[in-house]
């Protein structure tokens, strides 16, 4: 009896490390999110920016541990999106005005206010995005996200001071960049343009042999220069969404073009024909 009731302690105990497990790693991506914002208030940006990149792999981490050992739960969902509005949300607005937005005002009164409302813009946007996620059903974003993901936006904004602050940019283009870039990631991430979800790719699953030679050679041009190859990673995938629907719309015109009924020499359908030949037989008749 009392080794079963050992038994039954120990896996209570492991099943509570099993479930807190997942929480770590939303708690070190908040972490993360929050040194950002620490960070950037010390004017060490890239730093800041390097936090928030930090904070998009542990918040990939925490979702795929919680599959792998089948601890999904409410609790993770909701703390998971808290986290997220921090991380990807408020800390890339606050790190991306404290580099660059807040400084628009040196140019005059309205450059000043176009930098914080981009900045608010931003945040808001990361929330009414996330809320729009949690509020999906379970299958809606299995394989496309329907607007650009809060992660991926905080990537786009913290890669631009990542790659501004190693290059030194400075004066109004640098500035200018920073608003365009936060307001473009902001209005992405509540468009509809859908996005690949790479979330639920198993890695137990056959790939293409040039899958295995391609994700080597990401991490080696990374390893390069993290800051600018980075930068245009998160810049492909945000363009991708756009690109996506316009070659979708393309090819939904050509397939219409091809499923129109040919004409003849006369300018007539196959439709049009046989109705015009029963015209002339009554005629005819």
């Amino acid at each position: 009896m009392k080794s079963s009731k050992k038994v039954t302690s120990l896996d209570r105990a492991r099943r509570r490390g099993i479930y807190l497990l997942p929480n770590l790693f939303t708690t070190a991506a908040l972490f993360a999110g929050f040194y950002a914002v620490v960070a950037a208030i010390d004017g060490n940006f890239r730093v800041a920016a390097i936090a928030i990149f930090v904070a998009m792999l542990l918040d990939g981490m925490d979702g795929r541990v919680a599959r792998l050992t089948n601890t999904e739960s409410d609790f993770g969902k909701e703390y998971d999106s808290l986290s997220d509005m921090v991380s990807f949300g408020l800390a890339p607005s606050l790190v991306v005005y404290q580099w660059g937005a807040a400084s628009l005002a040196e140019y005059g009164w309205a450059w000043g206010k176009f930098g914080w409302l981009a900045a608010f813009f931003y945040t808001v946007a990361a929330a009414l995005r996330l809320a729009r996620f949690n509020t999906q059903p379970a299958k809606a974003g299995k394989h496309h996200f329907q607007g650009l993901p809060s992660p991926s936006a905080a990537g786009l904004v913290a890669g631009l001071i990542w790659y501004g602050s190693d290059a030194q940019l400075t004066g109004l283009v640098a500035l200018a960049a920073a608003f365009l870039i936060t307001a473009m990631a902001g209005g992405l991430m509540v468009s509809n343009f859908r996005y690949l979800s790479l979330k639920n790719v198993s890695l137990g699953e056959n790939v293409p042999f040039a899958y295995v030679l391609l994700i080597p050679l990401i991490f080696m041009l990374i390893a390069l220069d993290p800051p600018r190859v980075l930068f245009l990673i998160a810049l492909t995938y945000a363009f991708s969404g756009p690109a996506l629907t316009v070659w979708g719309l393309f090819r939904k015109s050509r397939s219409r073009r091809g499923a129109e009924p040919a004409e003849d020499d006369s300018g007539l359908t196959g439709a049009e024909r046989k109705g015009h030949g029963r015209d002339q037989g009554r005629d005819q008749g």
